[in-house]
């Protein structure tokens, strides 16, 4: 199966998910779960490929001339992440479908999590640094909808809230630094860096990029000083702590850890930076899990000292070291992931997970007990499951390390006193929970879970015997195709035996073992106890509250700044605008002088001079009439429009003069609409303010003449001058062979600069959609509509939010009726004619954006003459579906392309002979040009008509309506 389909598969599926009923959770779980077993067993039958250090990869081309391809890049690292993924999310659905409550929308859940899924694959297995920043910051997106699943509680929304802040900060950081890796190599692809190893560590920049990378990656994984945010992320579903908090999401940062080892680490900065982050974690994470009363809180803790301890090994600068991390991040998994699903069960079976008050659940849960004791036990190191051997690989790791005295010595040490943290923490959740007289006055009568909820659980705890009781037999092959791609060269030689014989490791495992259970017998009851409230020693050192004071503290100075920079009067921003604008420019000239080129002039004619005089005289007198009279000021703007476009026509350019002149009669119609909300003015009596408003016309018309003079001096520098390389003559003589269409403009629109108008048509919709929501709840108060137009009098420079009140008089009801009739007989001419553009478009002046503005103008007359009301109920259009079926289409059209193996966007042409009609061409442009017509006509009525609904707001009163009956 195909690795991109692999890779959509999640996307899709949760797409599907979405849009399933909210009540069937078995037909939502089930469709989660065949999605998620679509992924891993095709990745599974991939093992043959990449056993033998091969690599499977897929490139689906974009820009290769930027190194921005596509690229699913699958080697042994990769498969055995992607199997953690796959596999672990196939447990994770089947446990969720027992563990969600009826009342819980699960079909956003399943949707939220194949998304994530989706997000972690496109992680683990990009074969480009920059697409894998793009899915990097996915998993960020994913887990905070996840996290704050249960949006009602005030804890999962600030949880939800921390973890993104945190991670997705920390994933602008990786982005910087994978730009300067990509600038340090030469490309962004993986296997270029992973070669360039000796290049990157031996470069300048070499510093910056690794502290940067390491932000995103220690961020992700919550390492010191970031760790704070894990645990109050377990305000989440246990199934997605046990799915995105165990097992994958918090294991990328790890995971990138071990992806960049060949290229990053074997310095001492790598050692020093991720080796002392690790080593803190791993005390301070497992110290802290200690004292833990909520089970939760207790796992959250010890992942992140695991995590820490991976995080150590890869920092060692060993090859060995390295292996053991690969083998710690499976094991961890396992382990972890059933303990997380362990708590579900008691917390879902007895509405508890407060450790002060479970006790002796063993009578009535034997089998969970069983399962999640013999799990602690894996977490703990004991012998005979996977997490000992693991854990003995590490204490090898310190104790044969060759570093500094001081790091030879306490490092064995710090290890083991990690170790007995382990025990103790492990002890607690074991016997606290299942041992002991029976727990009194739980919410829930504790009982054991149906079997198939249980089944994960047995499956991992299997899993864990098995890799701890016959390593060589069981993990010994995927741990060796695992970590050959992380060392990078040949694998160092090291033992799966259960048993080595008496060592420095075994001895350092058996301290850990004796000193937790001392510790733990010593300290039980001080543990438990239900005043202990906070960790000792530490418990000052809060994270939560050092990131919501520095949180407070950015929200206080941003608001400061707001106040003192800013202002809600549009007049002081245009003028800040203007004025940085013009500064900057002027700058820009003191230091690359501004000069005149040499390019041959042309002539001037006296009937372009006469033209661009009627239009400075019209925007001067606009500008003069905006004091007296703004609708006589409009006209004289669309006049300087109505120039404007025959300038373009003037120097051939039909296609910008045919849109300039739509885009002219869209933007009247939008400031007639405006004008409702515009404050009146007038005359003021005091002779100060008096001045105060002619000094501020004054210093206005300077600033225009300024900006004004200086944006012609540039224009007319820059079209002087001689283009170095003219990219014409390449548009001219390929716009027939490649694009399909003579009308060059409109071939650059839909083909060569494709992607550009996908992105501008997209910001369209989004500006369309946005007007709407901010203005469609708007209702101006009914107390301040009743008063009459004259006393609604704003003073010049201010602004007001009040409209006036429409004429709802007879007459002017019967006025309207007259031009409607003569606008409606326009509107199939309009069509017409907007047909007629749309289909010239690629080989004469025309085309779907002016098409679209051409509809939209003969529907906004239907609206103006008989209203909104009247339009929607004989003709409801629904601009937003035209907005989503114009970018559908547009999408599909790229998608096409690459379906038959052509780069997004490429367009085909299909010769056809119709009956009498004769021989057609039909590029897929047209498809393309086609979603264009459909956003500009949606998104032009939505922001049209959410105005003109304001401006309307006030319905006609029918001529039997009385005054009480109004008022009511």
């Amino acid at each position: 199966m195909s690795l991109l389909l692999l890779l959509l598969l999640p996307f899709v599926g949760s797409a599907v998910a979405a849009l399933l009923p909210t009540g069937a959770r078995n037909i939502e779980s089930t469709w989660a779960a065949l999605v998620a077993l679509a992924v891993a067993v095709p990745l599974a039958l991939l093992y043959p490929d990449v056993r033998d250090a091969g690599v499977v990869s897929e490139r689906l081309v974009w820009l290769p001339s930027l190194g921005l391809d596509l690229v699913v890049r699958l080697d042994g690292f990769a498969w055995m992440f992607a199997m953690l993924v796959a596999g672990m999310g196939v447990l994770v659905v089947m446990y969720a479908r027992y563990y969600l409550s009826p009342e819980d929308p699960a079909a956003r859940f399943y949707s939220l999590l194949l998304g994530f899924m989706g997000a972690m694959l496109g992680v683990v297995v990009s074969g480009n640094l920059l697409q894998l920043v793009l899915f990097w910051e996915l998993t960020s997106v994913f887990s905070f909808l996840l996290i704050g699943y249960w949006h009602h509680r005030q804890d999962a929304r600030r949880g939800a809230r921390m973890a993104f802040t945190v991670t997705a900060t920390g994933g602008l950081a990786l982005l910087a630094g994978v730009l300067l890796l990509g600038h340090i190599v030469g490309s962004y692809e993986l296997d270029a860096v992973l070669k360039a190893g000796d290049v990157v560590r031996g470069h300048a920049l070499y510093p910056a990029a690794l502290v940067l990378v390491l932000l995103g990656a220690l961020t992700k994984s919550a390492q010191f000083p970031f760790h704070f945010w894990l645990p109050h992320a377990m305000a989440a579903p246990t199934p997605v702590s046990a799915y995105l908090h165990s097992a994958t999401m918090v294991k990328a940062g790890v995971f990138l850890l071990a992806r960049l080892w060949p290229v990053l680490a074997g310095t001492d900065e790598w050692f020093w930076i991720v080796g002392g982050a690790g080593l803190v974690t791993l005390l301070l994470g497992a110290y802290a899990a200690m004292f833990q009363n909520d089970l939760k809180g207790l796992l959250a803790y010890s992942t992140i000292s695991h995590l820490g301890l991976i995080t150590l090994l890869l920092g060692l600068n060993s090859p060995l070291a390295a292996v053991a991390a690969v083998f710690h991040m499976m094991n961890h998994a396992t382990f972890k992931a059933s303990l997380f699903m362990s708590v579900g069960i008691i917390d879902h079976e007895t509405g508890s997970r407060d450790m002060r008050r479970l006790d002796g659940l063993f009578r009535s849960m034997p089998i969970t007990g069983t399962l999640a004791i013999v799990a602690c036990g894996a977490m703990a190191g004991v012998p005979l499951l996977n997490g000992f051997l693991s854990k003995e690989m590490f204490f090898a790791e310190t104790v044969f390390i060759s570093a500094h005295p001081w790091v030879e010595f306490g490092l064995p040490l710090a290890a083991t006193l990690a170790g007995v943290f382990a025990v103790v923490y492990s002890l607690r959740f074991g016997h606290d929970v299942f041992f002991g007289p029976p727990a009194q006055g739980l919410p829930r009568q504790a009982h054991e879970p149906v079997h198939w909820m249980r089944v994960p659980v047995e499956l991992l705890v299997l899993a864990c015997v098995v890799v701890g009781s016959a390593p060589a037999w069981s993990v010994g092959p995927v741990l060796a195709v695992a970590a050959a791609p992380v060392v990078g060269s040949t694998l160092p030689a090291y033992s799966l035996a259960v048993w080595h014989g008496f060592n420095t490791p075994l001895l350092m495992s058996l301290v850990a073992l004796a000193g937790g259970i001392v510790i733990y017998r010593r300290f039980a009851a001080r543990f438990k106890a239900r005043a202990l409230r906070s960790t000792p020693l530490i418990h000052r050192l809060d994270g939560k509250r050092l990131f919501e004071r520095a949180l407070a503290l950015a929200t206080a100075l941003a608001r400061r700044g707001l106040r003192l920079a800013s202002t809600r009067r549009l007049q002081p921003q245009l003028l800040w605008m203007l004025v940085i604008a013009g500064a900057t420019a002027l700058g820009s000239a003191l230091v690359v002088p501004l000069a005149w080129g040499d390019r041959a002039r042309v002539p001037v004619t006296p009937e372009f001079v006469l033209l661009w005089l009627i239009g400075g005289a019209a925007a001067v007198g606009a500008a003069w009439q905006a004091k007296f009279h703004r609708l006589a000021a409009l006209a004289m703007l669309s006049v300087t429009g109505l120039v404007m476009c025959l300038t373009f026509a003037w120097f051939s350019a039909p296609d910008l003069a045919l849109t300039q002149l739509a885009v002219e009669v869209v933007t009247t119609v939008l400031f007639l609409l405006g004008l409702r909300w515009l404050p009146r003015r007038r005359e003021q009596d005091d002779p100060r303010t008096r001045r105060r408003a002619q000094w501020r016309r004054g210093r206005d018309f300077v600033l225009a003449l300024l900006v004004g003079a200086g944006l012609a001096a540039l224009s007319y520098a820059m079209l002087t001058r001689q283009a170095p390389q003219s990219i014409s003559p390449f548009f001219i003589e390929q716009a027939l062979p490649k694009g399909g269409g003579t009308n060059v403009v409109n071939v650059m629109l839909v083909d060569f600069r494709g992607f550009d108008t996908l992105g501008e048509i997209t910001v369209l919709g989004i500006v369309g959609l946005t007007v709407y929501a901010l203005l469609r709840r708007f209702r101006p108060p009914r107390e301040v509509i009743g008063r009459p137009p004259q006393q609604r009098v704003v003073p010049e420079g201010e602004q007001s939010d009040l409209p006036d009140r429409p004429d709802t008089s007879d007459a002017a009801t019967g006025y309207l009726l007259v031009p409607a009739v003569l606008v409606q007989l326009l509107l199939p001419v309009a069509g017409v004619f907007a047909f007629h553009l749309f289909m010239r478009g690629h080989n004469e002046p025309g085309g779907g954006f002016v098409a679209g503005l051409v509809m939209a103008i003969a529907f906004i007359a239907q609206y103006m003459v008989g209203g909104t009301r009247w339009v929607e109920d004989r003709m409801p259009l629904q601009p937003p579906r035209w907005i989503a079926i114009g970018l559908l289409i547009a999408l599909a059209t790229g998608a096409g392309a690459l379906v038959v193996g052509h780069p997004f966007l490429t367009t085909h042409t299909a010769h056809v002979t119709l009956p009498g009609i004769g021989l057609i061409h039909l590029p897929t442009a047209a498809l393309f040009d086609l979603g264009v017509f459909a956003v500009v006509l949606g998104s032009t009525l939505l922001l049209l008509t959410s105005l003109a609904h304001q401006s309307l707001r006030v319905r006609r009163k029918p001529a039997n309506t009385s005054a009480a009956g109004e008022a009511r």
